[in-house]
C-alpha cells in the first residue's frame, strides 16, 4: 500500500497560501518600483526647471520659483508614499517568511512520517521473509527425515552403507 500523508490537504493549502503571498510580495515590489520611478521623474523635472529658470526671462522667475516649490512639495509627498510602500513590502515579506516556515514544518513532518512508514514496511517484509525461511527449513528437514525413513524401510544394509559403514562389518 503506498504512503498516504494524512495532512496532505493542509500542506497543499499552506503551499497555495505561500504562493499567493509570493504574488503579494511581487505586487508590493512593483508598487515600490513605480514610487521610485515617480520620484526619479520628479527629480528630473526639478533639474530641468532649474536649468530653464537660469535661461528664463526676468518676468518668469517668480513663476519658476512657485513651480519649483510645487515640485519640492510633490517630492516630499512622493517620498512619503515611497516609505509607505517600503513598509508594506517589509510586512508582506514577513508574512511570506511565516508562511514558508509553516510549509517547511509540515514538509518535515511528512518526511518523518514517510520514513517511519518505510521502516514499518521494511520490518513487515523482513518478518514475512523470515517466516518463509523458517517454513522452508522446516519443510526441507521434514523431507530429509521422510527420505531417511524410506531408505531404512527399503534396505537397512544400504542405509548403513550410506551412513558410512562398510560391508566388511557384517
Amino acid at each position: 500500500m503506498p504512503f498516504v500523508y494524512r495532512l496532505q490537504k493542509i500542506l497543499d493549502f499552506r503551499i497555495r497560501k505561500k504562493e499567493e503571498q509570493l504574488l503579494a510580495v511581487q505586487h508590493a515590489q512593483h508598487e515600490l518600483a513605480i514610487a521610485e520611478q515617480n520620484i526619479k521623474q520628479n527629480n528630473g523635472e526639478i533639474e530641468l526647471t532649474k536649468h530653464n529658470q537660469r535661461q528664463a526671462d526676468g518676468l518668469m522667475l517668480e513663476s519658476y520659483d512657485k513651480y519649483l516649490h510645487h515640485l519640492w512639495e510633490k517630492g516630499k509627498t512622493l517620498e512619503a508614499i515611497k516609505q509607505e510602500k517600503v513598509i508594506k513590502l517589509q510586512e508582506e515579506i514577513q508574512k511570506l517568511v511565516e508562511l514558508e516556515k509553516a510549509v517547511k514544518v509540515l514538509e518535515k513532518h511528512k518526511e518523518k512520517n514517510k520514513e517511519a512508514y518505510l521502516d514499518e514496511e521494511k520490518k513487515v517484509e523482513l518478518k514475512t521473509l523470515s517466516e518463509i525461511g523458517v517454513q522452508r527449513h522446516f519443510r526441507s528437514t521434514q523431507e530429509k527425515i521422510a527420505d531417511e525413513e524410506i531408505l531404512r524401510q527399503i534396505d537397512p544394509i544400504e542405509f548403513r552403507i550410506m551412513e558410512g559403514e562398510t560391508l566388511d562389518e557384517y
